[in-house]
């Protein structure tokens, strides 16, 4: 597809995510989700550029050293590093971000002052993947880049190339992470590589420890009852209308929403017992439209008799650690990266 004025962007959560079709039908539209992204009959997208993306640069006070590097020159695809300036070796999270799969970069200013965050508070080195967005690059391009990450992580343990990096790194302690669709890009990887004739063994040396889901973006044909009546304010950062919208510029042509990809649990999907799956942590947000979802496969993976543990974040919504800035929100975006720090330490 052509591109018209294409940018990154930083999300301002004052915007509504409401998908108002007959207004799009008036101006040749396609589909659109107000201020974040429209798509035109004839191909064109558009993304506003509400707010400049920023550049790596930390404030002082966080000790971390932050680089952009590009880990695929065919498909530009790159990422941003942060790494803490400290003498030990840290565990890598190799971190995706959200926005539907349609929108969101590594340089949105929400994403890199809370890794930033992150890495500074929970003591690891974080590799935030700017993967390919759809409906330009439909599933499974997020997921084939993701892959293409790690392997490029692979290639860093045998070169001195970016010692900065590796040097800091213990690389037999790498978790996948992320949150909405990028939580969904880091299950989906690990389910590929856990999956019977997947790739863990040519990713070795490289150690998988974990995986990170912060309110998982997966969907279904049939609606769950916080996706019914979980009653979302006009700002809220993800509506049932705009999830369904994502869903239809991502998955592949003719799909729904059980396809696996976005429905892990419906027929068809990979058996969770045939699977390796690392030990996972599933973080949920109360007040989310996709609280009862992500409790289901929690769940699910427990049936199967996979390693998951689960908390849930009371009176936030959905991306409360990246978009609101209310007191409980800070509150719980401390309680979180505290969550998180405990389970990779371990």
């Amino acid at each position: 597809m052509r591109k018209r004025r294409m940018a990154a962007m930083t999300f301002d959560p004052s915007l509504s995510l409401e998908f108002n079709k007959e207004q799009n039908q008036q101006h040749g539209v396609h589909e659109e989700i107000e201020g974040l992204i429209k798509v035109y009959k004839d191909g064109h997208v558009e993304r506003p550029q509400i707010v400049p993306s920023v550049t790596c640069a930390v404030a002082p006070d966080q000790a971390l050293t932050s680089t952009d590097i590009v880990i695929d020159k065919c498909t530009n695809v790159w990422a941003r590093f942060y790494v803490p300036k400290c003498h030990a070796k840290l565990p890598l999270l190799v971190y995706f971000h959200g926005g539907g799969f349609c929108v969101g970069s590594a340089s949105w200013s929400c994403y890199h002052e809370f890794l930033a965050k992150l890495a500074s508070k929970a003591n690891c080195v974080i590799m935030s993947v700017n993967y390919r967005l759809a409906p330009e690059n439909p599933l499974p391009a997020a997921y084939d880049d993701g892959i293409k990450a790690l392997f490029w992580v692979k290639q860093q343990a045998f070169s001195a190339a970016n010692d900065w990096f590796t040097s800091k790194c213990n690389l037999s302690s790498i978790f996948l992470a992320g949150d909405s669709a990028g939580a969904n890009i880091a299950y989906n990887i690990a389910i590929r590589l856990g999956s019977p004739g997947g790739k863990l063994e040519a990713l070795s040396p490289l150690g998988f420890k974990g995986a990170i889901l912060i309110q998982p973006f997966f969907g279904g044909e049939s609606r769950t009852y916080s996706e019914k009546y979980m009653v979302q304010p006009p700002r809220s950062a993800l509506t049932l209308a705009a999830s369904d919208t994502y869903w239809r510029l991502s998955l592949p042509v003719g799909a729904n929403r059980d396809h696996p990809w976005c429905n892990p649990l419906a027929k068809g999907a990979p058996k969770l017992e045939d699977i390796r799956l690392v030990p996972m942590v599933v973080c949920i947000s109360e007040m989310d439209i996709l609280k009862d979802r992500n409790l289901e496969v929690c769940n699910a993976l427990v049936s199967a008799g996979k390693k998951v543990e689960h908390g849930v974040s009371k009176g936030v919504g959905h991306a409360f650690q990246i978009l609101n800035k209310s007191q409980i929100a800070i509150t719980r975006t401390d309680e979180l990266i505290f969550q998180i720090k405990n389970f990779i330490s371990r």
